[in-house]
């Protein structure tokens, strides 16, 4: 693996990622945790991705005018105990504006959870921070953002936990920072909202898809040619 240049491969790759394909974004930060030490099967999936990119690379994100009244949509997701190697969970989160994304990130939770609900609940904490700063950024462009920000969740438990303390029982465990969401709920700045799983274009993010399905969750993020 000496002269296999992986880690030039992943770097072009996890920029592309970063700058204008969140399809790509959670296979690209899979391959970058084996630079250190790739093998070859780590390889062979660096060109299988580079075949995917070939194959779209006509793809492009279009942003238009979408029928929601807000400002931006947000939409966050969570793949509990994802990762083989270490029991974490996957934290996913796209932000789009009209039909297009505009900010995303796919990366494992810094620690392990106990529960699908408090995966869920600790991937809605990272969206809505990212919410939050976008709130303080189009109010120095002068928009109106008084009313709550939107977050939509496919958990119903999450969604609970993060409305109402008396279901903190299953999460009393957690770092106190996590609580941070639910004083933003309460602030009536985010109000989180249940969404089909079906509907949640955050779902690339977190998990392997079969290709009917990522062709969909393409269409959701606003990419097209």
């Amino acid at each position: 693996m000496q002269d296999v240049p992986y880690g030039q491969a992943v770097g072009s790759l996890f920029y592309l990622a970063v700058a204008t394909r969140p399809d790509i974004a959670r296979t690209v930060r899979n391959l970058a945790r084996f630079s250190k030490s790739p093998g070859m099967a780590h390889w062979k999936a660096v060109k299988h991705l580079f075949r995917y990119i070939k194959g779209t690379l006509d793809y492009k994100l279009t942003y238009s005018p979408a029928s929601s009244d807000e400002l931006f949509t947000s939409y966050t997701d969570a793949d509990h105990a994802g990762c083989p190697d270490t029991g974490r969970s996957t934290s996913g989160y796209v932000i789009k504006m009209g039909t297009g994304a505009i900010s995303w990130s796919s990366r494992l939770q810094s620690i392990v959870a106990l529960s699908t609900t408090e995966a869920e609940f600790v991937a809605a904490v990272s969206a809505g921070q990212e919410v939050l700063w976008l709130r303080n950024l189009l109010t120095e462009f002068g928009f109106d953002v008084s009313a709550a920000s939107r977050l939509r969740i496919d958990n119903l438990s999450a969604l609970s936990v993060a409305k109402n303390p008396e279901h903190h029982g299953r999460m009393k465990h957690l770092d106190l920072r996590f609580y941070w969401l639910r004083d933003e709920v309460a602030k009536g700045r985010i109000a989180i909202e249940h969404l089909r799983t079906s509907d949640m274009p955050a779902d690339i993010l977190t998990k392997s898809l079969a290709k009917p399905k990522v062709l969909e969750m393409v269409k959701m993020l606003g990419l097209g040619t």
